[in-house]
């Protein structure tokens, strides 16, 4: 596993590079090649997402047998990261690589698709997108800003966080200074936390000057990368206001159209894929790095105290009713498609997956 100095050294190596040859990156279509650029919200070669941004790049490459190029730049080396969406919808590329609750600020519809406190795994997420109507309402929301958006990665349940002092109740939130987005960041601000987002590579710097009291990324394959055990050693596990997220690529709708039927497909499936080979990644690695941070790093393992997930499941329904109640309309129609959704496929998971995995923790030991 790379250290965080040699992992972002090499990120600003590259950056430069990438800097460099951005001015001649425009969009072209010469002897039958279409070259596309993809902005990410990632570092370079950043475990799990970054690079599964990058292999989501060269399979669309490979299989449209380079009749669609499409060029990776990390975040930074075109646009910061949390500009890469604003980046398509200007036009200054043609994808980003991210994941939709970072732009909630143009709808709080697509916080949904990333993930809901409390809400849907990872397995009915995707349930809901491709089976259930989920796709045809993000695809309403995006038709917005001219765009087309795709699952493009699925770290399964993440991490809770990490926190300089361990946890005891709710009174210790009281304006905790907290990096942590989405409708997940609105829970944990209606519990009292102080709540910010950053990009990853932002993070560390905001710890380490004590401009964060503490920070959740992903889980331990990303959260290793970051260095975060080198300033916070309460490692709170499992996260409840994310429990199953998916990152997204976003193309514009009108490059995406333009394509020749078999390259929408080559892209819309090469997405699909990349969903499921992220999940693998993250789920192999996962474990290895929580080794790693615990035997190597010192890393104090917890669970949150009982009070905190209670107080964060009311304060969960809390904000899904007020986005019922108030949201725009289109909001409003995606939370109530997700909340049909998540009512039909829990009863999957609760009445045949929950029983088994009990089963096996209680019984088999190897």
């Amino acid at each position: 596993m790379m250290k965080r100095r040699e992992f972002f050294k090499s990120a600003s190596v590259a950056a430069i590079g990438a800097a460099a040859a951005t001015t001649l990156a425009t969009p072209a279509i010469a002897q039958g090649t279409i070259n596309w650029r993809m902005v990410t919200t990632w570092p370079k070669n950043f475990p799990g997402l970054g690079v599964g941004a990058q292999n989501l790049a060269d399979r669309i490459t490979n299989a449209s047998g380079g009749r669609l190029n499409v060029q990776v730049f990390a975040a930074g080396e075109m646009v910061p990261g949390l500009q890469a969406l604003d980046a398509v919808i200007d036009g200054s590329a043609e994808m980003s690589h991210g994941t939709p609750y970072y732009w909630q600020n143009k709808s709080q519809g697509l916080s949904f698709f990333t993930g809901v406190p409390y809400g849907m795994t990872s397995r009915e997420l995707t349930a809901w997108v491709r089976y259930l109507g989920g796709q045809q309402i993000w695809d309403k929301i995006y038709d917005q800003f001219g765009l087309q958006g795709f699952l493009s990665g699925d770290t399964g349940t993440q991490a809770g966080g990490w926190f300089r002092n361990e946890l005891t109740g709710v009174a210790d939130l009281q304006g905790l200074r907290f990096r942590t987005p989405g409708l997940g960041g609105q829970v944990w601000s209606k519990l009292g936390a102080s709540v910010t987002n950053l990009a990853a590579g932002e993070i560390f710097a905001a710890l380490q000057s004590g401009t964060l009291d503490a920070a959740e990324f992903v889980g331990p394959y990303n959260d290793l990368a970051l260095g975060f055990y080198q300033i916070a050693k309460n490692y709170y596990f499992p996260s409840f206001v994310e429990p199953g997220l998916a990152t997204e690529v976003a193309v514009s709708k009108t490059k995406y159209q333009e394509l020749p039927t078999d390259l929408q497909e080559i892209v819309k499936v090469c997405a699909q894929a990349s969903y499921d080979d992220v999940a693998s990644d993250m789920y192999a690695n996962d474990p290895r790095a929580l080794n790693a941070l615990v035997n190597e790093h010192g890393v104090q393992v917890r669970r949150f105290p009982e009070e905190i997930l209670e107080a964060g499941a009311k304060a969960s329904m809390e904000l899904i009713a007020e986005i019922r109640e108030g949201g725009d309309a289109l909001t409003k129609e995606t939370a109530e498609s997700f909340i049909s959704a998540f009512n039909l496929l829990r009863t999957r998971t609760e009445g045949t997956d929950m029983p088994y995995l009990a089963a096996r923790e209680k019984y088999i030991k190897y």
